[in-house]
Formats: structure tokens, sequence, C-alpha cells
């Protein structure tokens, strides 16, 4: 068996305690919903708020009321687009990650590209960033999928390889692999929303990651955790129950 390209991160001080951590306030969200039944309208609700915030990190400034009533600017009905559709593509992350995400931006930039340019990187070295994170993903299966998904959103967010939308597909990544691995089925945290609460640190943290070097990794894993920790406070069922 092919070793886990990732399973370095798990040497990293702090790392491996942040994110069980994590996974526990993740599943102490939903443990319940064997009890509380989940319905539909969760799942799209978490879905709604994902976007909004999504959009919101990527520049947009409307507000979530606005896009809850289809009133959004672009860069919003750009998100809420993407997002109705890609909880589908979440198997095809599993078997074919580079065709869900091609499909991923095809989607999120439908209103603003030409049609040859959807879906398609920019460059060579944007194709060549892509079937890294494609190995990623169809590679490493020992690090939790907390740490898998932080790191597919970063190097999307930071390396850039689409003409346009790559803020809102690393988003949408990151919460497909924690529904394709089995973290969130249903879709309920909003890792977005966790983002947007912590957006100073989120930005700063990016860029740590795109040049800081190892340092720069560590202090983005760990950030990461933080913003999931978020992400399960946001979720629809935990403001349901409160």
């Amino acid at each position: 068996m092919t070793a886990d390209p990732l399973a370095w991160l798990t040497t990293l001080e702090g790392v491996p305690s942040a994110y069980a951590a994590a996974r526990d306030g993740i599943d102490v969200m939903l443990r319940d919903r064997g009890l509380r039944r989940t319905s539909p309208e969760a799942t799209a609700e978490s879905l709604l708020r994902g976007a909004h915030a999504s959009a919101v990190l990527e520049g947009s400034a409307s507000s979530l009321a606005e896009v809850r009533a289809g009133e959004g600017d672009e860069i919003a009905q750009d998100a809420v687009r993407m997002s109705v559709s890609q909880l589908a593509l979440a198997p095809l992350l599993k078997s074919a990650p580079l065709q869900a995400i091609a499909r991923l931006h095809a989607v999120a930039a439908s209103g603003s590209l030409p049609e040859d340019s959807l879906g398609r990187p920019r460059d060579s070295a944007g194709a060549d960033r892509l079937r890294g994170v494609g190995e990623l993903l169809l590679t490493s299966h020992e690090v939790p999928a907390l740490m898998l998904a932080a790191v597919v959103h970063a190097d999307l967010a930071t390396t850039a390889p689409f003409p346009s939308h790559n803020g809102l597909v690393a988003r949408a990544v990151e919460r497909l692999v924690l529904v394709a691995r089995g973290v969130d089925a249903k879709s309920l945290v909003v890792p977005e929303a966790g983002h947007l609460a912590l957006r100073p640190e989120y930005e700063s943290n990016l860029r740590g990651y795109r040049d800081g070097g190892p340092r720069g990794v560590h202090a983005w894993m760990l950030y990461a955790a933080e913003a999931y920790a978020a992400g399960a406070e946001a979720s629809p069922l935990r403001r349901a129950a409160e």
C-alpha cells in the first residue's frame, strides 16, 4: 500500500489533538440525529449559509437575507448555484476527483466565463496543481478527513488553478471531503461560516500556507481545526437546539 502523502502532518505539534477535538465537537453536534430527525431542509439551510459565507469571503457584499430571497449579487448567485448541485458530486470526488472539481468550477463560473474555459485550468501550472490535488484525494486515506479537507482547501485557494472562482471552489471541495469521507454525510456543518467568523485569521493563514514554508503549513493546520469547530457551531442543528 502506498504511504499516505499527508502522514507527516500527524507529527506536527498540537495538530493531532486539535483535530481530535474538532472531530469530537462535530460528532457531539451530530450525535442526536438518531433521536432528532434531520430533514432535507436542514441540509439546504446549511448549504445556503455556506454559500453566503463563501461568497462574502470571495468579495460579495450581499447579506444572508438577500441571498435567501434570491437577491444576492453576482458572486452570491454563483455560490448558491454551485451549492445546489455540489452534494451530488460527493461520490465522484472519491472516484474521479478532477472531474468533480472541474464540474464545481463549471457551475460556479457559468455566468461569467466563456464555455470553453469552464472547468479548465488557467494554464499548465494550474493543470499540474489540480493533478496534485486529485492525487491527494485518491491516495490520502490514513490521516483524518478533516486534515485532508484542510490541505485540499488551502492548495486550491492559494494556487488558484482556475481562471476565476478559486476560493468558491476550494471551500466547496472542503465541504465535499467531509461528506464523502463520512465526517458529515448530511452536510450539516458549515465550514464556510467558520472561516468567515475567523476571517482575519483565515486570510493570514492562507498567505502563510502559500509563502511560509513548513511553519506556514503548521499554522494553517492549527487554524483550520479551529475553523471546523466554528463551522459546527454554525450548523442549523446547533441553532435549532438553542
